[in-house]
């Protein structure tokens, strides 16, 4: 395999034991290539659990720009792995289950945008996210997305090509709410325009 195809990746631990250990396991492959510098593609972190060191050093990553972090960890707990998303990680698995070939799969599937989780774990956040939807967003009119139902109607109006004295006739609102409606959402999102706000809700799927 020639070296371009190898996919470079830096390795982070709190234990010098447990780096040494998953360095050793990735250099005996010739699909990645272990880097330390900034020409890594991925970052893989290695732990017990997502600690105060370990929490440390994702922060450190994620401020460094990495936005594809691995995460192999003996212990994760739902809250854990919230936490870590935020920091940048999009694949994570245990230990336990961690060989050399789920290693660089995981590593490869960063490195293309895409994500990975256990399935129980996946199972168990999914549900979470559902009864945020059901209890707390939909009763008082809200959307994961952080639109409201009629933030949303708007802009559908919007992306149809509707002018605002249009919009306000088909939903009975003035002209004065619904530039009030379209100017909370390009603020709180910040937007640049009207056009900005129907790309972004398209993109994000909230239309």
């Amino acid at each position: 395999m020639f070296e371009s195809d190898r996919t470079p990746v830096v390795v982070r631990a709190t234990d010098p034991i447990l780096h040494d250990g998953v360095c050793t396991a990735l250099r005996s492959r010739d699909d990645v290539r272990v880097v330390d510098d900034a020409t890594a593609q991925v970052a893989l972190l290695v732990a017990d659990r997502l600690d105060e060191p370990m929490t440390r050093l994702l922060a450190g990553l994620h401020h460094q720009g990495f936005t594809r972090i691995v995460l192999i960890a003996g212990e994760v707990d739902d809250n854990e792995i919230l936490n870590a998303v935020e920091h940048g990680v999009c694949a994570v698995a245990r230990r336990a289950d961690a060989g050399p070939e789920v290693l660089v799969r995981l590593i490869k599937a960063a490195a293309a945008g895409e994500g990975a989780l256990p399935p129980e774990l996946l199972g168990r956040l999914l549900n979470r996210v559902s009864r945020l939807q059901r209890q707390v967003l939909e009763p008082r009119g809200l959307r994961l997305g952080g639109m409201s139902d009629r933030e949303t109607e708007v802009l559908k109006l919007v992306a149809a090509g509707h002018s605002t004295q249009e919009i306000a006739d088909e939903l009975c609102y003035s002209q004065r709410t619904v530039k009030s409606i379209l100017h909370d959402v390009t603020n709180r999102f910040q937007l640049r325009n009207r056009s900005h706000a129907v790309a972004y809700a398209l993109r994000e799927g909230l239309i």
